[in-house]
């Protein structure tokens, strides 16, 4: 008898729950959880330098905590005018920077930051590092991925989060934030990573064909 694989996605960001939610919505046997549901845990402080090292902390710290397997994501933008930034500090940038906080903040820092810059300048891509750790607090998998685009001068389109309205993916001539959400699941950092994961889970036993094997 195949046993549900019980799947904490490792976050409290709503935007992120909603996508990740998305995406594994055909998985069956899977029952998911998030970190919502988990008030009593204290947040992970992210001192890692790059995505991937955040991802792997949270991931092992809250498997640890709620002995499951864990799925932690830990994602950004990376702006090449701005040297990378603001990288693994997307978001909290505008808080760093004491000009408020959330999504319409970071955005309407970035404007500041890039006002003066031409189209050829504005280079950047989003990230996304994920990390899987079992009920132990074991990193077992890790997958990333990214999107090739750039930042415009003003937002357009009303989905997403984060700088969703701000990013105009390479080839599409539309921004993350007007993209539906299957189309943003294909092209998205987030979305590749994840069906990276994905894969590696099948290989390792954890999946096969979308049904998991077992709970280990």
């Amino acid at each position: 008898m195949v046993n549900t694989l019980r799947l904490l996605i490792a976050s409290k960001n709503p935007g992120k729950i909603r996508e990740f939610r998305q995406m594994l919505a055909g998985v069956g046997g899977v029952h998911i959880t998030d970190l919502t549901e988990h008030p009593e845990l204290p947040p992970v402080e992210e001192t890692g330098r790059t995505f991937l090292a955040n991802a792997c902390l949270k991931a092992a710290e809250y498997g640890k905590s709620l002995n499951m397997w864990a799925l932690a994501d830990d994602s950004g933008l990376s702006v090449d005018a701005l040297e990378g930034k603001p990288g693994v500090h997307s978001a909290r940038w505008a808080a760093m920077h004491k000009s408020g906080q959330g999504d319409v903040d970071n955005n309407a820092l970035l404007i500041r930051q890039l006002a003066g810059v031409g189209a050829e300048g504005r280079t950047a891509r989003f990230v996304c590092a994920l990390a899987l750790a079992d009920g132990q607090g074991r990193v077992v998998l890790t997958a990333s991925d990214r999107v090739e685009g750039r930042i415009l001068t003003e937002p357009r389109g009303g989905g997403g989060f984060g700088y969703d309205p701000l990013f105009l993916v390479d080839g599409l001539g539309k921004t993350t934030g007007e993209l539906p959400a299957d189309e943003k699941h294909r092209i998205s950092h987030r979305g590749k990573a994840l069906r990276r994961m994905r894969l590696l889970m099948d290989r390792i036993g954890l999946t096969a064909g979308g049904t998991p094997l077992s709970d280990r």
